[in-house]
């Protein structure tokens, strides 16, 4: 899938968003650690991540080949400060029309509109893939992304007290969002 859109942020810089393909692999990874460093609120650490750079070229060149999934980079002069994406949650009839998406931005950029662009880019892919669904999770003491995205449609449809054990503060609440497409 492929997706590119130049908007301007709050601060009156362009950002580029595009599709991530197999030549950003080493920059979406360092985007990608760099995120999960810098806050609490994603699922994983650094340490946890096995990736490799190769691995990440394959994994963008799967999804610029892919008809329904995307993952979609924000790149302010030519730097990668953020990605976003939607991920089938399976291919079973059952399960087919829903997608789950991701986001992580470096929090040098964040409050510039690079979240809420990014969210509505996955947002419309989601709906040319032909998804009925979009979900994600949040957890429920970062109110600025909840109100992004309640801002943008979602709807709670439920939490998980015990959704993360987090390294810093113990569990977290999850809110379970989906947006009807």
């Amino acid at each position: 899938m492929h997706y590119h859109k130049i908007i301007t942020l709050k601060n009156t810089a362009l950002c580029t968003l595009r599709n991530a393909d197999f030549a950003d692999g080493a920059a979406v990874l360092d985007v990608f650690l760099l995120t999960h460093a810098q806050t609490d609120n994603l699922l994983s650490y650094p340490d946890e991540n096995t990736f490799t750079v190769n691995d990440e070229v394959m994994y963008l060149k799967e999804k610029t080949n892919s008809p329904d999934e995307i993952e979609i980079l924000a790149e302010i002069d030519g730097k990668v400060v953020g990605t976003a994406g939607i991920s089938k949650i399976g291919k079973h009839t059952k399960v087919k029309h829903r997608a789950e998406f991701g986001i992580g931005i470096d929090q040098k950029y964040w409050g510039l509109g690079i979240g809420k662009a990014l969210t509505k880019a996955c947002i419309e892919c989601a709906r040319k893939a032909g998804y009925r669904q979009l979900e994600l999770e949040c957890v429920t003491e970062n109110q600025n992304a909840l109100n992004l995205y309640r801002s943008l449609g979602f709807i709670e449809f439920g939490r998980n007290p015990m959704g993360f054990n987090s390294r810093i503060s113990g569990f977290q609440e999850l809110v379970m969002m989906r947006l009807p497409l």
